[in-house]
């Protein structure tokens, strides 16, 4: 099993996992719509609003955001509400890589049983991908819409345009349904999208000059 995931692990550095368990259990209920494109067919304006939403440490972490980790792990206040800030989930871009590529999503009792293989192919992604690499791959597999994964189909079903000509405002409206994407609608806009995609743009602005996102996106 470990040289089977690791020979996986290693063809994965350059051919798009060709369909992952999420997917298969969504095209049940939702049919399945994907269509893979690589790095330069990918605007810039979704991967700085990938980062910005989703996991701003990303340049920088191995893998896991362990302020981020902490600050989950701490005790809430009974009735006192916490605001994590964009970016600040527990939960890593590399981590949900890992998820959607080699386990799966979802379920209050096996989640526990897929933390151990998560945080081994978490670190093995880190190590044999690289950032664009896994920042690629979570661009296409992701789920953006019930049955609809990756940032090229979203971008059709939602703007019928290309992902390589999304503006800014447009990328973040469609990663602002995450992590939800059955409830958060992005056509016809849902309320949380709504009041989402203008704070990924203000991070957005707040962190594209910053030298390590940038050598990222680029």
């Amino acid at each position: 099993m470990f040289l089977s995931s690791l020979l996986y692990i290693i063809l994965c550095i350059w051919v798009m996992p060709p369909i992952t368990i999420t997917q298969i259990t969504n095209s049940f209920g939702y049919g399945l719509k994907k269509d893979y494109v690589n790095w330069d067919q990918i605007s810039i304006n979704v991967k700085l609003a990938a980062i910005a939403s989703e996991d701003q440490a990303f340049p920088d972490h191995g893998g896991f955001d362990w302020d981020a980790i902490e600050h989950s792990l701490k005790p809430k206040k009974k009735g006192k509400k916490t605001k994590i800030p964009l970016g600040g989930g527990a939960s890593t871009i590399t981590q949900q890589v890992a998820k959607n590529v080699f386990l799966w999503n979802g379920g209050s009792i096996t989640r526990y049983i897929r933390k151990v293989p998560e945080l081994y192919f978490t670190k093995m992604i880190e190590w044999f991908w690289g950032k664009k690499r896994i920042l690629e791959v979570y661009l296409n597999v992701i789920e953006m819409g019930p049955g609809i994964f990756g940032i090229e189909a979203a971008s059709q079903k939602y703007f019928g345009k290309s992902a390589k000509n999304l503006s800014r405002a447009e990328a973040a409206m469609i990663i602002a349904c995450l992590p939800n994407p059955k409830r958060f609608s992005v056509k016809p806009i849902s309320g949380r999208v709504a009041w989402r995609y203008p704070q990924i743009l203000r991070e957005m602005h707040n962190i594209e000059d910053d030298a390590d996102v940038q050598r990222v996106i680029r």
